[in-house]
């Protein structure tokens, strides 16, 4: 399973009416990912009936290249554009992982 595509979910929501704040700092986002060994594709998604819930969906070649990525000092770096201010509704940030079947 080591060696098997995935699909990594993050999942939170806005509690503080800043989900617009967000969406802005993932549009201007760095990129720092982009180059990270394994690194597939990045979607950011946020349902229509809920649009203070942020949906960030990456894509890696293997599971071991997300966690190497998930311990890096890019990865740190990339939460830099973060609104300050920012709360989330407590209990809402939740990270799943999908072993990737079809695309």
């Amino acid at each position: 399973m080591e060696k098997q595509a995935v699909g990594v979910l993050s999942r939170f929501v806005v509690a503080n009416d800043m989900d617009a704040e967000v969406k802005q700092a993932f549009l201007l986002r760095p990129h720092l990912v982009d180059d990270a060994a394994g690194f597939i594709r990045m979607d950011v998604l946020s349902p229509e009936d809920m649009p203070n819930e942020i949906w960030l969906m990456t894509y890696w070649v293997d599971i071991a290249s997300y966690r190497t990525w998930h311990k890096s000092h890019a990865y740190h770096e990339s939460h830099a554009g973060i609104p300050r201010g920012l709360k989330l509704v407590p209990g809402s940030a939740a990270l799943r992982i999908f072993n990737l079947v079809s695309s």
